[in-house]
């Protein structure tokens, strides 16, 4: 199944919200989702158990220790994994050992945009995501849209070589929906047009990343055949007057024996070497 990993080092960037929203919008898909919490905190389970089970619609909580990190549990759509501030070494790359593709949340301060780019950074060295085979891309959280944040990030982004696919204003409709266990895609369109406008970008990179990311695994999933290996059958036999082996296959012979050691000459060792053909300037005297 794909993997989604909603990474930032950064406490306080919009991960959680990030994720409970992207689990929500992928679960109307009809699968079932797995909501995976790498954070000791848990958050999106308390948001999880804060929905009523009429709008859980298919999100199912995945408790998961960063310092155990394990395959997902098969019969899921997809998965979403929030995880920890902090993450780094060994559990950042435990995280994207499974990932396809990896969000980093990033709000406009000069704090954040460093401690972003350090993760970049680490993320890069990795060979999943060096090689592209699993892809990263930075979303703009809880940007003034009366400000230039998001010309600010873009170009931040675009000075790293890390694409920047979208922006998520300030709005008290995230704060709400969080309380309630809920997301913007719970509530009415018409309520939040202005909002699910700026996810648009979002999730068709999204579905697009995780359309590669499945047809990926399909294709390794499929057995590699092993060549047939023909047996010749018995000279004589009913098989064999039915199906002859070909003219130009290799015949398959039964166990062969050593080839005979030479037996020593009666006149001793001289005669074994001259027997052989040996120079005589290689044979030594024996008799010295």
């Amino acid at each position: 199944m794909p993997v989604i990993a909603v990474v930032n080092r950064k406490g306080g960037s919009g991960k959680s919200t990030l994720a409970t929203h992207l689990a929500v919008h992928l679960a109307t898909a009809g699968s079932p989702v797995l909501l995976g919490d790498v954070d000791h905190q848990y958050s999106t389970q308390g948001w999880l158990r804060r929905r009523s089970d009429a709008q859980r619609g298919g999100v199912l909580g995945w408790p998961v220790d960063p310092k155990a990190m394990v395959r997902p549990p098969a019969g899921a759509g997809a998965v979403v994994l929030d995880t920890p501030g902090g993450l780094r070494g060994f559990e950042l790359a435990r995280v994207v050992m499974y990932a396809d593709a990896i969000l980093m949340p990033v709000c406009n301060s000069a704090f954040d945009r460093e401690s972003a780019a350090a993760c970049h950074a680490e993320l890069l060295t990795l060979p999943r995501v060096a090689s592209g085979r699993c892809r990263l891309a930075a979303i703009g959280m809880r940007i003034d849209g009366r400000t230039r944040g998001a010309d600010t990030l873009a170009n931040w982004a675009r000075g790293i070589d890390l694409s920047y696919i979208g922006t998520l204003r300030e709005a008290q409709a995230y704060v709400r929906c969080i309380e309630d266990g809920l997301t913007l895609f719970d509530l009415p369109a018409k309520d939040v047009q202005a909002d699910l406008a700026q996810w648009a970008p979002i999730l068709a990179w999204v579905g697009q990343a995780l359309s590669v990311g499945a047809a990926a695994q399909d294709r390794s999933s499929v057995p590699r055949r092993a060549p047939a290996v023909r047996i010749a059958p018995p000279t004589g036999s009913a098989v064999a007057a039915r199906d002859p082996v070909p003219a130009h296959a290799t015949p398959l012979r039964g166990p062969t024996r050593p080839a005979p050691v030479p037996k020593v000459p009666a006149g001793g060792l001289t005669r074994l070497l001259d027997t052989l053909a040996i120079p005589r300037f290689l044979q030594r005297n024996r008799s010295a």
